[in-house]
């Protein structure tokens, strides 16, 4: 396999990659909380020999997430809750706490506020946040303090991660903060609204369509290229 094909191949990787990510944004386009990703290409050099000039490949092994507000939808729902600004809800998992901006909670039957695969929601301390009945109606103020019939009951914390780079995708809506969290100081907490997406289902169907015609293009020249060498060998045989 000579350098061009090398070259090539790489290219259809990458785009191979970026096609999965595109289409996993345009599937996820009305997943509450959702974040979009996007693919980062590179470039990286390959030294052939002293006397060789050296070849130059793509790689595509980064994953950016768009991590830009999406829009608000009012649901009305007691517990459904909605980040304005920068934060992360906290949530436990059976990998450890993760974060996340889908709001979508509800009360277990035991009174602790969940997800609806039934992660708890944690507290400002880090604590489960705990729902208590029969106390009236449940108010939730933008810093996260929940009142049942008047009187505060606990709170609920939002967090940024130390460092952005380092979350890693958790999930549709979670991430791991492989570098830690610390409390968030800027985000306020919308009751009776949900965060919709961030994915523009147009603009990502956009870039598809140019990524599959990318490939396709690179296809036909392997296919030529292919043809090529059969020809050579062909007649070198004869």
């Amino acid at each position: 396999m000579d350098n061009a094909t090398y070259a090539t191949l790489t290219r259809q990787s990458g785009l191979m990659q970026e096609m999965q990510v595109l289409a996993n944004n345009i599937a996820n386009a009305t997943t509450t909380g959702f974040r979009a990703e996007g693919v980062m290409f590179s470039e990286y050099v390959n030294a052939l020999g002293p006397d060789a000039p050296s070849l130059s490949m793509a790689a595509a092994r980064v994953r950016d997430t768009v991590m830009t507000q999406g829009g608000l939808s009012q649901t009305g729902g007691p517990f459904d809750l909605a980040i304005e600004g920068d934060g992360f809800f906290l949530v436990e998992t059976a990998d450890g706490p993760r974060l996340t901006r889908a709001g979508a909670f509800s009360p277990s039957a035991d009174g602790d506020l969940v997800t609806p695969d039934g992660h708890r929601v944690l507290g400002a301390g880090g604590a489960p946040v705990l729902i208590p009945q029969g106390l009236g109606p449940v108010g939730i103020s933008p810093d996260g303090t929940i009142s049942a019939g008047g009187q505060p009951v606990g709170q609920i914390g939002l967090v940024m991660p130390v460092d952005p780079n380092q979350m890693l995708r958790s999930g549709s809506a979670l991430f791991e903060a492989r570098g830690g969290f610390v409390a968030a100081q800027d985000g306020r907490m919308l009751q009776g609204f949900l965060e919709d997406s961030n994915v523009n289902a147009i603009l990502q169907i956009s870039r598809m369509i140019e990524v599959q015609r990318a490939y396709e293009l690179g296809q036909s020249f392997l296919d030529q290229e292919d043809a090529r060498v059969r020809s050579v060998i062909d007649a070198i045989r004869r």
